[in-house]
């Protein structure tokens, strides 16, 4: 498991402009760790209100290694924090299979038309190898 966690400390001293990024195996426990570390960081970044963020970190992870995994290769969930949103970024290996929400879920297909409620923006970029999911959640930063 390959870690990297960067904090690009803003001019105005806040935690703006910081990154963290965690290589994870694409398996169900890589899903929930991805969740978990992700709330975790969220917390240590001083965040308040995160429960969108969780549940978009949440599908995003559960998507990736779902529908994205490779045998044999991991997936990155990335977190990008600005000024009032937090960028979550979940990348895979398996390019050819972007996501579309499910215009009649029944059981499943939940996940993006609940990750479109939450996020004031997502979509999905190609990579040179898969492709990057990502999501803009508001978030504020707690005071005190």
């Amino acid at each position: 498991m390959k870690t990297e966690m960067t904090t690009l400390t803003s001019e105005s001293g806040g935690a703006s402009g910081s990154v963290f990024a965690q290589r994870l195996s694409s398996t169900r426990r890589g899903a929930r760790l991805a969740r978990l570390l992700a709330v975790q960081q969220m917390r240590d970044w001083g965040l308040s209100d995160t429960d969108a963020a969780e549940l978009v970190v949440a599908e995003l992870a559960n998507n990736a290694v779902t529908h994205g995994r490779v045998p044999g290769r991991d997936f990155e969930v990335r977190l990008l924090l600005a000024e009032d949103h937090l960028r979550v970024e979940v990348s895979d290996t398996r390019a050819e299979r972007e996501p579309e929400p499910n215009p009649y879920p029944d059981e499943n297909g939940y996940g993006l038309p609940l990750v479109a409620a939450l996020a004031t923006a997502w979509g999905v970029k190609s990579r040179c190898v898969g492709k990057t999911v990502w999501a803009a959640v508001p978030v504020t930063v707690a005071v005190g």
